[in-house]
């Protein structure tokens, strides 16, 4: 299993290969992301040898009982089996496997075998922290025995090689106008948002710098508030919410583009900008955001003005000349450049791309997928990154690739000898992950960073590393320690999970409920007409939610589950999304909804909740029936 469709594709095209090569009656069979939907996993599993899968595939097939349970594997290996842990799949699978052993039932269990380079989980201040999280990761996969190299190190060295790591420490950016600018709009949006309600009372970050992460968290929070916002009058409150809903995603947007202007050039945060305001002239532009747009033309002139004559970004300086030196060393040189966000690799890639000494590079962007909602930075398909990466491993066209988190892990890119950590810092788990994407000879890993505190965090990750390393060490010599620990840590774990069992699972409310738009309160249906068909697509059966809404066609029509998609479905008002418009069962216009799209309003108490995921409701929903749909006639 592999936890990542990148990875699962590129493990079961080496499966492939490899048995092609040496056993071509061995019988090969993969399975991820939706692909359970239209294939039979009992089917799979019985005319298949070897299944390359995604877990959350085997974690639904269990669930659904298309398997009725492990038994049916001889085998079960982990790859990145670190993520064993809290509600992973893996660790889903594991607290099965282990429920099964530890009830002493009759039933054969799979061998387990883990996979991983980094086996810390969790927090790690000293000998004692790694020894527990070692032991915990052991007992959440079973474990009885760490193997690593000992007696062949030379020889592992000589297929793989560690990373040379150094730091890059940068001169800081200074502030300019574009910065002021910018700064000063964002202060006159803040105000116009208190002048609309008390926002301040809506979060308790304080503190918060503009170009922060912190000043994201509060954007989050105060949105978050602001969807269970209730006003005596109910026109007042919908007015309200929009309000603070558009100005604190132009909040959102204004601290994006320092972020940006942080790490990138003056010119690539505007471009962030425009792209964004673009976006909002032809969505539903009401009356706060046309005010909210005239503030950004009426500086524009003096950001494009402050965008062509600002410094250069040291940074960036910094990051040519390491690019420049390392290919004029080896022309072969192949980087990998990891930075925090979407919009930077997309930022990075326009300054590469520009740059005369550096376009030969043609980088490639590897991203994750982020909020759908957000269409100012690239957005990547499951094939245009399949694309991305073939390029950078097997061809001369790429010799980047610039990649945020999605990469970090797993992905094998033999040919990388240059890792380049961009702002980029996490855990010992990432550092380790990040590292070990230098696969090549003489590989070097460098942290590019202008801030003190992050080469001293990246500094400490290494000294938990050689911590973690002797925790292993000592448990390979003291094996019956290891294994005393982990039975304890078992028992306990289990106990846990039956006490959660044998807790009565709090009833659904029964009663009725109103849908709210979350962005303007506006009404949309109620929980009486949601039905819930193939366990988990939430259908409205009263189809007059077409008068309240607009449709447009879907960009990415597909089937899954049974349903086909067709539209996406928009608030009428302030063209929040709300989900799509699906065929089901020969059934045309089917609104299928997405919970976080909406306030939940008891009609009784008239108490507002908020859901981000419908398993989290406290209401009931019926089943779905064909018999359930009422008409819909748009002349009406």
């Amino acid at each position: 299993m592999a936890t990542k469709v990148d990875v699962y594709e590129q493990q079961y095209k080496l499966f492939r290969e490899h048995f092609n090569r040496i056993d071509d009656e061995v019988r090969i069979s993969g399975l991820c992301g939706d692909m359970d939907e239209q294939i039979s996993m009992e089917h799979t599993v019985e005319n298949n040898d070897i299944i390359m899968l995604t877990p959350q595939i085997l974690v639904n097939a269990l669930k659904r009982k298309d398997l009725p349970s492990l038994s049916v594997f001889t085998l079960l290996i982990f790859d990145e089996c670190h993520n064993t842990t809290g509600k992973h799949p893996y660790n889903i699978l594991m607290a099965s496997y282990l429920d099964a052993k530890l009830s002493n039932t009759d039933e054969p269990l799979p061998q387990i075998v883990g996979l991983t380079a980094s086996v810390g989980i969790g927090n790690i201040q000293n000998q004692q922290d790694a020894e527990d999280n070692v032991c915990q990761l052991c007992a959440n996969l079973d474990v009885r025995v760490i193997s690593t190299v000992s007696e062949n190190k030379e020889e592992l060295r000589s297929f793989v090689h560690m990373p040379e790591k150094d730091f890059c420490e940068v001169e800081k950016r200074s502030g300019d106008a574009f910065t002021t600018i910018v700064h000063n709009i964002m202060s006159r949006i803040e105000d116009l948002a208190r002048a609309a309600y008390k926002i301040d009372s809506l979060s308790n970050i304080k503190n918060r710098d503009y170009g922060s992460q912190k000043y994201e968290q509060w954007i989050v929070d105060v949105q978050k508030q602001c969807k269970v916002l209730q006003l005596d009058d109910k026109e007042e409150e919908s007015r309200v919410c929009r309000a603070l809903f558009n100005y604190t995603e132009h909040l959102r947007k204004y601290n994006d583009s320092l972020i940006i202007k942080e790490d990138a050039r003056t010119k690539d945060a505007l471009y962030y900008l425009e792209a964004f305001f673009d976006e909002v002239r032809h969505a539903g532009f009401d009356e706060t955001e046309q005010m909210l747009t005239s503030l950004f033309d009426a500086q524009h002139h003096l950001l494009v003005q402050q965008s062509q004559q600002g410094e250069e970004n040291p940074k960036l300086k910094v990051l040519q000349f390491i690019l420049e030196e390392e290919f004029r060393n080896n022309k072969e040189t192949r980087v990998v450049l990891f930075v925090r966000t979407r919009a930077l690799a997309d930022a990075m890639k326009k300054w590469i791309d520009e740059t005369e000494s550096l376009k030969f590079l043609k980088p490639g962007v590897l991203i994750g997928r982020g909020r759908k909602s957000d269409l100012t930075v690239t957005v990547m398909t499951p094939t245009s990154k399949k694309g991305v990466l073939e390029s950078f491993k097997s061809s001369d066209e790429s010799k980047m690739l610039i990649a945020t988190s999605v990469a970090d892990e797993g992905i094998d890119i033999p040919q990388c000898n240059l890792v380049l950590m961009y702002e980029y810092v996490g855990n010992v788990v990432k550092m380790i992950q990040v590292r070990g994407r230098g696969r090549a000879e003489g590989s070097k890993c460098i942290l590019i960073s202008d801030r003190k505190e992050r080469i001293a965090k990246e500094r400490l990750n290494m000294h938990r590393e050689k911590i973690l390393e002797k925790a292993v060490a000592n448990f390979q010599t003291s094996r019956k320690a290891m294994l005393t620990k982990i039975d304890t840590f078992q028992r306990e774990d289990k106990r846990i999970r039956d006490y959660e069992k044998s807790t009565p699972e709090k009833p659904k409310t029964e009663g009725s409920f109103e849908l709210l738009c979350s962005k303007c309160k506006k009404s949309a249906c109620f929980t009486d007409d949601v039905r819930v068909a193939e366990e988990s697509h939430h259908i409205v059966v009263d189809r007059t939610i077409l008068s309240r809404c607009g449709r447009k066609p879907h960009k990415k029509p597909r089937n899954f589950g049974g349903f086909e998609k067709k539209m996406k479905m928009f608030c009428k008002h302030c063209q929040n999304d709300w989900g799509i418009l699906a065929s089901y069962r020969n059934i045309e216009d089917l609104p299928v909804i997405k919970i976080e799209s909406f306030v939940v309003v008891n009609c009784k108490t008239k108490i507002q909740k908020y859901f981000r995921r419908w398993r989290d409701v406290t209401f009931a929903l019926k089943p779905f029936d064909i018999a359930d749909i009422q008409p819909f006639d748009p002349s009406d």
